[in-house]
């Protein structure tokens, strides 16, 4: 079979390798679509802190059940699936307390090890996750950034009727405000400076976008929500602007999560994030219930992912889809490699 490597920053090759044989315990998944994410471009672009080259990359992935290892019940040959891509020991602390998205040695796949970049993928059953078969394979390769997003949304708890803020409407963003939406958000705001992903959200039903560029992000939470602001901010933006924004004009007492990675050490108030008592979380990646809850909410329609697919390439054209990314950064949302029909 066909097998992407990425050798060195911003050089793909593709090599024959044998088709591997799912052992017990494990399933063969044909892969279909593969997404590519913000962290991909970090290691195209050699930024990537934790991956070394050679790397097979792919990590938000769509395909079907091609064969069944010893032992694997549950499933059916030709099942749409999704694969989960945590690596973790299952010994340590948080992997012994059901976090194990937090274990102490993780490793993500296309990054820390094989990713499923290739025609086919051997993988241990319980780390594959039953797609419905409406659903097409490019939404199957975008429920991974979408359980990014249902993890971040439920670190508050149940938002059922709050008033939500999201910085940043890039795909994250767009997620969260979605999925904020979908589990019973009263009211959702997001910002961001770019009209083309503002239009992208609000073509996806959220409530009220703004662009911080053309109004204060205080002035707009007091439009959107009244004198008491938002219950919950979400910063899926991740820079000291879109964190300064949210610390000056939270409510006092209220609920900040950092949902975005941070490119470098922030530079923000603390001393207001004191006074005002904010409650600072931060969420990390995703656990298989957080899977579930996405999957179900694209399939009750309360998530769209089609109009965040910006365009498809061919597995061949892994690098192009590269090029592309880089050369329409304010235009791109998400980008697919379909790997084989």
């Amino acid at each position: 079979m066909l097998q992407q490597v990425m050798t060195n920053p911003g050089e793909i090759i593709f090599q024959e390798v044998p088709t591997p044989k799912p052992g017990d315990g494990q399933v063969l998944v044909k892969i279909k679509d593969i997404g590519i994410c913000g962290s991909d471009i970090h290691v195209y672009h050699g930024k990537h802190p934790f991956t070394s080259y050679p790397v097979t990359q792919g990590h938000e992935v769509s395909g079907e059940i091609a064969e069944l290892g010893a032992g694997v019940s549950g499933f059916a040959m030709g099942q749409k699936v999704t694969i989960e891509p945590q690596v973790y020991c299952g010994k340590c602390h948080p992997c012994r307390h059901g976090k194990y998205n937090l274990c102490e040695e993780l490793k993500v796949m296309g990054f820390q090890t094989t990713g499923t970049a290739s025609e086919y993928f051997a993988v241990d059953a319980s780390k594959v996750t039953p797609l419905p078969q409406e659903m097409s394979f490019a939404e199957g390769a975008m429920i991974e950034p979408l359980a990014v997003a249902v993890h971040g949304v439920k670190q508050v708890g149940d938002v059922t009727g709050m008033n939500i803020a999201v910085l940043g409407a890039g795909p994250i963003g767009n997620l969260v405000a979605q999925t904020a939406k979908g589990m019973g958000a009263a009211k959702v705001m997001i910002t961001d400076v770019s009209d083309f992903r503002l239009k992208k959200a609000e073509e996806c039903g959220i409530d009220v976008c703004v662009n911080t560029r053309e109004k204060n992000f205080g002035e707009a939470l007091t439009e959107a929500f009244g004198p008491d602001k938002a219950d919950v901010i979400y910063d899926c933006a991740g820079n000291n602007t879109t964190m300064g924004q949210a610390i000056q004009y939270a409510r006092k007492g209220s609920v900040i999560v950092l949902v975005a990675v941070f490119a470098e050490m922030a530079q923000i108030d603390l001393a207001v994030a004191n006074d005002h008592e904010l409650d600072i979380k931060s969420t990390m990646m995703y656990r298989h219930e957080d899977y579930v809850d996405a999957i179900r909410l694209v399939k009750e329609e309360k998530v769209h992912l089609r109009p965040l697919i910006s365009k498809t390439f061919a597995f061949h054209d892994y690098l192009e889809a590269y090029r592309y990314i880089d050369a329409n950064r304010e235009e791109t949302m998400k980008v697919i490699v379909h790997v084989q029909d």
